[in-house]
């Protein structure tokens, strides 16, 4: 079992992340778009594992965009997305995540910050 996994702790059946919500451990090994969502799309009130589900979605996503948004100042390269002023909460703009990728699963295989950065940059596009 990979150390990742043997953290969460929990085994959860097995569901197609998109279509059921459900949440597993081995959506925490991160490998997919697909494995994005099912994390950001969990519940706290489905226990300790839509908790930590929910945690980790907040805190990719939070560092996701950080890290994106000082390489590309720190490169000279355009933003790829411009948040509104005043920019709308992190939970409603994972929840539109979540509905996004479930219209438009081509992005489900995408590495999960360029699922999410494709859907951000449709969401907020600069300069519209």
């Amino acid at each position: 079992m990979r150390m990742g996994a043997a953290l969460i702790g929990l085994a959860v059946g097995v569901a197609s992340p998109v279509a059921a919500g459900a949440v597993t451990q081995s959506n925490f090994q991160l490998r997919s778009t697909e494995d994005l969502v099912a994390l950001c799309d969990a519940k706290p009130s489905e226990g300790s594992m839509g908790t930590a589900a929910e945690n980790f979605c907040h805190g990719f996503t939070q560092g996701a965009v950080s890290v994106r948004m000082e390489d590309d100042r720190a490169n000279g390269k355009p933003r790829p997305f411009c948040f509104p002023t005043p920019a709308p909460a992190r939970s409603t703009t994972i929840g539109e995540f979540v509905k996004w990728a479930a219209a438009n699963p081509r992005h489900l295989p995408d590495r999960p910050a360029e699922g999410f950065f494709a859907f951000l940059g449709e969401r907020f596009p600069c300069g519209k």
